[in-house]
């Protein structure tokens, strides 16, 4: 029945939204690296270690089925939330079934209660760690020690972690070809997003989300979901909004096309849907779980229509 109804869901989203053209872009030194040995087995995860701003990082690696060093593979980062693990996240979100390079980064412990992992952006995040720079450094080595595809990196998370892949959208937009929040916690940064270009956004968020709350929570300056979608496609320049879209009784699509340099702002509603990532099998957060949708399918439907913009690459072959 589930994968009825998602066949269902996804076949009305494509009826309603044309897939958008791409661009391409010319590689990054190191993306033609890729005679090197993987550092693992194709299809497996394992943990992997990098120095960054003086500390020592971490990050859990999943390689795809059929990874092979003659393929120029799309990157997708996965941010977890707040006191979640990277090995976590993976394993609720689905993400390594994707035919994509996965990378679950983990953070640094923040203040407050529990020594929780969290990310930069939030009140509670580490002080003077600056995860932008982690990022940059990471996507550098990965770009070195794997055959990847630098027109294709993404970047997705859930809450705390959704709410870092909006800042790396408004900070390293040289770098993220596209973001995907989940249950996003947008807190204010005290410095204005002026992203380098438009950037493809679509974002997750159940209406019942009492943890980061859909209409929004002034006494933590969380802005209303809705509000901050609509600053998404002021900023990308989008010309038109399209009528909201029910594709199932708890899925709503809302969108914005006709943006510059080829974006788009999507944003999927959860009515009645938690602090949780849609479609997981497994515990993600409190409230309710939708089975309407696969977050990891349509994330992806929505990634693999971005690329970073510029001049063709040199012709290796990519996903």
């Amino acid at each position: 029945m589930k994968t009825r109804l998602l066949a269902t869901g996804l076949a009305l989203i494509a009826m309603a939204a044309g897939l958008p053209g791409t661009a391409t872009a010319a590689p990054r030194p190191g993306a033609e690296r890729c005679d090197r040995p993987a550092p693992q087995p194709a299809n497996t995860s394992a943990l992997h270690h990098i120095t960054s701003g003086g500390r020592d990082r971490t990050y859990q690696l999943h390689l795809p089925d059929g990874y092979r060093d003659r393929r120029a593979w799309p990157v997708v980062l996965a941010f977890h939330g707040r006191g979640n693990t990277g090995a976590g996240t993976e394993e609720f979100s689905a993400l390594s079934t994707l035919p994509a390079i996965l990378v679950y980064p983990n953070g640094v412990v923040g203040t407050g209660e529990g020594n929780r992992q969290a990310w930069q952006g939030a009140p509670y995040a580490a002080p003077g760690v600056d995860d932008v720079a982690f990022t940059r450094d990471l996507l550098d080595a990965l770009e070195t020690s794997l055959c990847v595809d630098p027109r294709r990196v993404y970047a997705t998370g859930k809450s705390n972690g959704g709410g870092f892949a909006a800042l790396l959208a408004c900070e390293a937009a040289d770098r993220i070809a596209a973001i995907a929040p989940v249950a996003g916690a947008f807190y204010p940064t005290g410095r204005e997003c002026r992203p380098s270009r438009p950037v493809p956004v679509i974002g997750f968020h159940g209406t019942a989300d009492v943890t980061i709350p859909y209409d929004g929570d002034a006494d933590r300056g969380l802005p209303p979901i809705r509000d901050w979608t609509e600053q998404w496609a002021a900023r990308d320049r989008c010309r038109i909004s399209l009528p909201r879209k029910e594709i199932r009784p708890d899925i709503t699509i809302s969108r914005w096309i006709g943006c510059a340099r080829g974006a788009e702002v999507e944003h999927v509603a959860v009515a009645g849907g938690g602090h949780t990532w849609p479609g997981a099998d497994s515990y993600s957060g409190g409230g309710r779980t939708t089975q309407t949708i696969e977050a990891h399918e349509l994330i992806w439907r929505f990634f693999r229509a971005h690329r970073l913009p510029g001049a063709p690459s040199t012709g290796r072959v990519s996903r």
